[in-house]
């Protein structure tokens, strides 16, 4: 089976009213290519902005949810209401939310369950920082990952899920794993979710790499067979995000 290529924008804690327009405009004068699903996520506060200008081929995700549909947190935003904005995606379980904001693996698949229970489809980050990776540890964490959101899923609820390796080591720092790297930690991803999951979802799952991609660096990148494309950082505020988008052939 194909999977389709799917290119993601993470716009981060970026933007303004007069930043959220041009950049509307760039992607609807933009073409892209049938064989590419293409998906931003602005901040919160201009989530339903963006969703009523931007053109429909084009997805919107949030860059996080709470696990609840309601109640009293405040400052929190759930699912339920990203869905009666027409939000259609959530980056979830970001390194920078591991990382600034202590979320546990166990609170990252909880939160992976909720979004999909409500209707949303997920895009549920994992990766290993440097330190881990230079001892070695770099399948030991990101299966450890994986594992916080497997044990929260039945098996159909994949067909929701594009995965996102991110290691932590690559993130704005201008540093990116080789081709051979990032497809070596796909591979190993995708045979874990074959032993632990399903060889169905295995197969179906989309793995995209997230870590400096830009437009000189993607097209070696998405040559690697268990690399179904990307999440992108800063590069998504530029206008070499479509480029990004379509690198693949």
């Amino acid at each position: 089976m194909a999977r389709q290529f799917f290119v993601g924008g993470n716009w981060k804690m970026n933007g303004s009213q007069e930043l959220v327009k041009t950049l509307v405009q760039t992607l609807n004068d933009a073409e892209v290519k049938d064989n590419v699903e293409v998906v931003i996520a602005p901040p919160t506060i201009y989530l339903q902005a963006v969703r009523e200008s931007l053109r429909k081929e084009i997805g919107v995700a949030a860059q996080n949810i709470y696990t609840e549909s309601k109640g009293a947190y405040t400052g929190e935003i759930s699912a339920d209401m990203l869905k009666d904005l027409g939000i259609e995606y959530a980056i979830l379980g970001h390194s920078e939310r591991r990382e600034y904001f202590k979320e546990s693996d166990e609170f990252v698949g909880k939160k992976t369950a909720a979004a999909i229970k409500a209707g949303l489809k997920v895009i549920p980050c994992i990766g290993e920082k440097l330190e881990e990776r230079e001892a070695n540890e770099t399948t030991t964490v990101v299966f450890r990952q994986l594992k916080g959101i497997a044990d929260e899923l039945k098996e159909e609820d994949w067909k929701h899920v594009v995965l996102a390796y991110e290691p932590v080591w690559a993130i704005g720092t201008g540093k990116v794993a080789t081709p051979q790297q990032a497809q070596e930690v796909h591979e190993e991803i995708r045979n874990w979710l074959k032993e632990n999951v399903s060889a169905k979802v295995a197969e179906e799952t989309r793995i995209i790499y997230g870590g400096s991609a830009n437009a000189g660096n993607c097209v070696e990148l998405g040559s690697n067979p268990d690399v179904d494309g990307f999440l992108v950082g800063g590069a998504s505020l530029k206008p070499e995000f479509v480029t990004i988008f379509n690198s693949r052939a």
